[in-house]
């Protein structure tokens, strides 16, 4: 018997867009782990973090800086 797993939605996830595209940030959590952050695009690629949150308001951070430094294109397409 197996457990499922009940993921905790951040109010703050959002679409984010430029140059023509966008992704959604995704922030979610279970009741007993940290924030997780995750950026997925139109064609359901993701990118997720490794290191894990204290609170959603610093994943968004992440993600909004992440998305200036980096361009929405970095986080677009298939990374196989």
């Amino acid at each position: 018997m197996t457990d499922a797993v009940e993921y905790i939605q951040s109010p703050l996830c959002q679409d984010f867009s430029a140059e023509g595209l966008t992704v959604s940030i995704d922030i979610y959590r279970t009741e007993d782990s940290d924030w997780i952050l995750e950026i997925v695009d139109a064609d359901n690629n993701s990118t997720v973090w490794e290191d894990h949150f204290e609170t959603d308001t610093a994943a968004l951070e992440e993600a909004l800086d992440a998305l200036k430094q980096e361009g929405i294109h970095a986080f677009v397409g298939s990374f196989s």
